[in-house]
């Protein structure tokens, strides 16, 4: 079932998230701070919001769309703060990636809002 996926997924990203802010904080180095707040609250605490709602909405987890919605997010939630990182780190010539990032986090939300308005209705 893709709640569990993500459940499983987005407490993976957290440990990293949080072990990487640790480091941050050790080398008193806050360079990649916004690829830190993104990866901890898009791609891991989002991530995990909607992975419980499909679990405790089993038809909406169920669905064709809850496993695209998933995917997409997964894939646009850890991209998108990775993308923003490589800017912050190597420079503009790696725009595309927290742009495509943010662009499948954001479809990955808006089906959500989908399949949310669909399963609230019974």
């Amino acid at each position: 079932m893709i709640g569990s996926l993500m459940m499983c997924v987005s407490v993976l990203v957290l440990l990293f998230g949080m072990l990487a802010g640790i480091a941050m904080g050790i080398q008193h180095d806050f360079t990649l701070g916004p690829a830190h707040a993104h990866l901890n609250l898009v791609g891991g605490v989002l991530l995990f919001l909607f992975g419980l709602y499909y679990r405790l909405v089993p038809e909406a987890g169920s669905m064709l769309l809850a496993r695209i919605q998933g995917w997409l997010h997964i894939v646009g939630g850890v991209l998108f703060p990775a993308g923003v990182a490589a800017v912050l780190l190597k420079g503009p010539s790696f725009e595309a990636a927290p742009i495509v990032g943010s662009l499948l986090v954001v479809a990955a939300m808006a089906l959500f809002t989908v399949i949310v308005i669909r399963t609230s209705q019974a």
